[in-house]
């Protein structure tokens, strides 16, 4: 059984984050998704409504690519937290070149931490490339649509967040 492990803030969950998990489904027997929780970061979601999140856009997909997804939550290393979930494979999604540049140095240095987990590269389909979790905050929080970039769920719930 192959596993996938797709690391990430998902703060919030947004099309571009839909669309690898579409296209890495294909992949892979088993996908991780991975909340990384960066002590020193305030998210504008909790782990627990990220959780909420993505368990409403992995239902439906797990419906129709037939996979199994399940959602964890790491602090340290992701080669860690991807090897101790067993999955031989790390997903990243590549927007732009600034993308690439950061992801191949991360590529590198998890290669030299531990060289059994892959890291496999998906670029972004073209109707996502431009969204940014970081935009897709700063829009809601001066109250303008982010419908576009964010499925439903999300954004009733960035509404909810910037409300008042």
């Amino acid at each position: 059984m192959s596993t996938g492990f797709y690391p990430g803030s998902f703060d919030p969950v947004t099309n571009g984050h839909v669309d690898i998990f579409r296209r890495a489904a294909s992949l892979f027997d088993r996908l991780v998704i991975g909340i990384g929780v960066h002590h020193g970061k305030k998210p504008v979601f909790s782990v627990e409504e990220k959780t909420k999140m993505l368990e409403t856009e992995l239902k439906m997909i797990s419906k129709t690519e037939n996979i199994d997804f399940d959602i964890v939550t790491f602090d340290g290393l992701v080669v860690d937290a991807a090897k101790a979930e067993g999955a031989g494979f790390l997903v990243r999604g590549l927007r732009n070149t600034e993308d690439f540049t950061y992801e191949m140095q991360m590529s590198g240095m998890n290669g030299e931490m531990m060289p059994d987990v892959q890291t496999i590269f998906l670029p972004a389909s073209p109707g996502v490339q431009h969204i940014a979790s970081s935009l897709v905050r700063q829009i809601a929080s001066m109250d303008g649509n982010v419908q576009p970039f964010v499925p439903g769920h999300v954004v009733d719930m960035l509404r909810e967040k910037f409300a008042g």
